[in-house]
């Protein structure tokens, strides 16, 4: 496997949403971005989607269980990988190599913690493939924050974008990139994305989300609830600065109507993201939003009722939306196998330029 040039590779990610796996093909030397490929999804299914969420806020490295759903997760990402070869009509020959972020579970950065369930051994033998997993972990070691991690795709994607720019990832949790006119990089996590607004509607509705926005779009937002959400110290932390999924609940909603929860979680997620801007050395002239959270009308339409400048989903960029997440860790395994910086002082706080990822060869070597 050449490790020079333009490679072709495959990302996966699930990161810390409780929806499936997306899968993306791309073409990158490990700065610019030189193709697209084939992208898809692979959704769980409940069963397995009820075990995954049981191992949420717990170390998987004291828990039995992670180990054997660890498995599971990978062999579900190597049905993803073998769908994407099918579909772009490629073999694994042709790929080289899998960038495999696996699934949060565990965030505790402050304890130089963060756990991502994955077995990126396993997944390299079962596809043939080279694989670069557990990417975070050198930059918790080195003082970082351990995300957001796709800010440097994102300021690849976006050379020839006037700045400054906003770019809005809203998966289980929300994260910003901000580029300013010189291309400096800052990101942190806003706040919640989807994962409170999930769990809601699953606990009320047994749905595993709001689709649409619909419950949300006949609620009434609880002011008094939304303030005593937004009564939480981390909004008023300095970047960098992350956030585990399991770090907010819906206690504060419970007395509502599950219409009236699902507006005030989706008021909270928004007004977490206005906060955010408070945070900017200068306001975005455009924010472009990525993440499953693009696809909530009643999300989207709350974000631009807020935020002053035009508020736009990444496909008006011209971007693969749906696949972005997955295209970043594509685009940071290249980096990773030639020792380039996955993560910067801007991004997460580590405190110099780090790489990472953990290479795992077929054959075992």
């Amino acid at each position: 496997m050449a490790e020079t040039g333009v490679q072709t590779a495959i990302g996966l990610m699930s990161g810390t949403s409780m929806d499936g796996i997306d899968a993306a093909l791309l073409q990158t030397d490990g700065d610019t971005v030189t193709g697209y490929g084939a992208a898809l999804s692979l959704s769980y299914k409940d069963d397995f989607r009820a075990k995954l969420r049981d191992l949420l806020g717990r170390d998987s490295d004291t828990n039995e269980d992670a180990t054997t759903i660890g498995e599971e997760l990978t062999d579900l990402h190597a049905e993803a990988v073998r769908a994407l070869l099918t579909e772009s009509g490629l073999s694994a020959g042709d790929i080289d190599v899998i960038g495999f972020h696996g699934h949060t579970v565990f965030h505790r950065p402050e304890e130089g913690i963060t756990r991502q369930i994955s077995d990126g051994g396993r997944l390299a033998r079962d596809t043939g493939i080279a694989v670069v997993d557990d990417f975070r972990a050198n930059d918790v070691a080195g003082g970082g924050q351990g995300a957001p991690f796709a800010p440097l795709y994102h300021a690849a994607l976006s050379r020839k974008f006037e700045k400054p720019l906003a770019v809005l990832n809203i998966g289980g949790v929300a994260n910003v990139t901000w580029i300013s006119p010189d291309g400096g990089l800052i990101a942190f996590d806003t706040g919640p994305g989807n994962a409170l607004i999930d769990d809601w509607v699953l606990g009320r509705e047994g749905l595993a989300m709001d689709e649409d926005g619909k419950l949300a779009h006949h609620g009434t937002v609880n002011q008094a609830v939304l303030d005593q959400l937004m009564d939480n110290p981390y909004f008023d932390l300095p970047y960098p600065k992350s956030l585990d999924r399991e770090d907010f609940d819906t206690a504060p909603v419970a007395p509502l109507s599950t219409e009236d929860g699902a507006a005030t979680l989706v008021a909270f997620t928004v007004a977490s993201i206005d906060a955010a801007v408070h945070q900017f050395p200068a306001l975005p002239n455009r924010w472009l939003v990525c993440g499953g959270g693009r696809h909530n009308p009643a999300l989207m339409a709350a974000l631009r009722g807020l935020l002053l400048q035009p508020v736009e989903p990444a496909e008006m960029a011209g971007w693969q939306g749906d696949a972005l997440e997955a295209q970043a860790f594509a685009y940071l395994a290249v980096r990773s196998l030639k020792g380039l910086p996955l993560s910067l002082p801007g991004t997460t706080g580590v405190t110099q330029p780090t790489t990472g990822g953990v290479l795992h060869r077929p054959d075992g070597s």
